[in-house]
């Protein structure tokens, strides 16, 4: 029998008190354990299986819990939460204790569409590099990086190790030191071939990251990132402003 005692009627309704006792026991857990059967929460809470079912359910909904048919319940993996600020990729995973790696998908010098060729000041026709690559942390899909940079500054980059930080790399090898960048963030649905390279079904939400990154007030990259909603958070200091 469970140390708690059992589930009686209140102010708070059986479900809302259950789902809250099997917060704290996911949080208690590691990712992927599994969550004790309907019956046995039924005994050791003193509730009805509609009442396990309705608080598992909004769990679920919540990204806390996550069932597998035939298998059972279990404890869904947790988001990495991210400060909005600026650091490569793989910094901000090791900063959350996951370690990062990366496949390369793609590099190519290419003419890049009006929307970068304009957020990297480029006069039509120029070209820039293309690399697509997919970010992983402890080995899992996080997100995928499309992103374009200067061809000028970066005359061989194709030839270049782009499995590590490009921050890194553009600092190090073309002194070329990223020191402020314009950022947005969007909800989205991951569109088929997102969602195929990040594991996901079609249509989950997904945050993409628009970004264009300067070096001494010159633009250098313009960066497309798409996160796994399941997988990401983000977080911030909001303060009273003037107005």
């Amino acid at each position: 029998m469970s140390a708690e005692p059992l589930i009686v009627d209140g102010v708070v309704p059986k479900h809302e008190q259950l789902r809250g006792r099997l917060t704290e026991l996911a949080a208690r857990l590691p990712a992927g354990a599994p969550l004790p059967g309907e019956r046995q929460l039924c005994v050791e809470h003193g509730v009805s299986r509609i009442t396990v079912r309705e608080a598992i359910g909004q769990l679920v909904s919540e990204g806390v819990l996550v069932r597998v048919r035939g298998k059972g319940t279990f404890v869904a993996e947790r988001a990495a939460r991210s400060r909005l600020h600026l650091a490569s990729f793989s910094d901000d995973m090791r900063r959350l204790g996951l370690q990062p790696s990366t496949a390369v998908l793609a590099v190519a010098r290419l003419v890049p569409p009006p929307a970068t060729r304009r957020a990297l000041e480029l006069p039509a026709g120029a070209p820039a590099w293309h690399v697509r690559r997919l970010r992983l942390a402890d080995g899992q899909p996080m997100s995928i990086d499309d992103a374009w940079y200067l061809a000028d500054l970066l005359p061989d980059l194709d030839t270049q190790d782009l499995t590590g930080s490009l921050y890194t790399l553009l600092d190090e090898r073309y002194g070329c030191t990223i020191d402020r960048a314009e950022q947005t963030v969007r909800a989205a649905d991951a569109d088929r071939e997102t969602a195929m390279v990040l594991g996901l079904p079609a249509g989950r939400p997904v945050l993409v990251f628009d970004r264009v990154s300067y070096s001494g007030g010159r633009p250098v990259e313009h960066a497309e990132s798409t996160y796994r909603g399941d997988r990401y958070e983000v977080q911030m200091t909001v303060e009273l402003g003037a107005g």
